[in-house]
């Protein structure tokens, strides 16, 4: 039997009764993720998957049609991985105020996993699927929707609890929220200084304080 768990507007789909083929491609899913996260797409070779699988090239290509679908499947894995971590982190907030917040409270306290797994899989998969990988663009717009659709939805329901104003753009402010953090997470790795992706997240908190939330 399936459980769905919902993370926001995501969800995630368990099935305990797995074939043989099903498990080892989730294997190999699992065990590429972190490597396509760090290298990219152009970066990871088959050689790369073999060797954190230590499977051969036949038997990926026997779960697999060709690297790109392995690609897609490792960003959706990735992906499904964040939002599971914010989940967690975020599961005990409740209400509009304590919400938002839980969204920086998140990168303050678990930047350093994201640095080390290689930064934010969004980002990273966005910057290559833009001008090279066309099967995974739309992918990519989907969970930047997705995601912005989700912080939308915290403040719509904070302007229903009556401490968000009402005037304000829900959507416009949850696509800035996103282009803050991802802008301080890019800096603040490429740089090697987390200060950077603090000052971020600082504009944001200032951001929600002053322009969304009721004073």
């Amino acid at each position: 039997m399936k459980q769905n768990i919902p993370i926001g507007i995501f969800c995630y789909t368990f099935d305990p009764v797995m074939s043989k083929a099903e498990k080892t491609r989730s294997y190999i899913i699992e065990r590429a993720a972190p490597v396509f996260n760090k290298k990219g797409y152009a970066g990871t070779s088959m050689a790369d998957i073999m060797e954190v699988t230590n499977l051969t090239k036949g038997a990926i290509y026997g779960n697999f049609e060709n690297k790109d679908e392995v690609a897609s499947e490792v960003f959706q894995f990735n992906m499904k991985s964040l939002y599971g971590r914010m989940k967690i982190f975020m599961q005990d907030k409740h209400g509009a105020v304590a919400q938002l917040q839980g969204i920086t409270d998140y990168y303050r306290t678990s930047w350093k996993g994201v640095f080390e797994r290689g930064g934010c899989p969004l980002q990273n998969a966005s910057v290559e699927a833009d001008d090279n990988l066309s099967f995974l663009k739309k992918e990519v717009q989907a969970s930047v929707r997705n995601w912005a659709r989700s912080i939308e939805l915290i403040i719509k329901g904070g302007q229903t609890e009556g401490v968000v104003h009402k005037q304000i753009d829900a959507s416009e402010y949850a696509y800035m929220i996103i282009t803050i953090l991802e802008g301080g997470i890019m800096l603040g790795k490429i740089m090697n200084n987390h200060a950077l992706l603090f000052k971020a997240l600082d504009r944001i908190d200032y951001m929600v304080k002053t322009e969304v939330l009721k004073n």
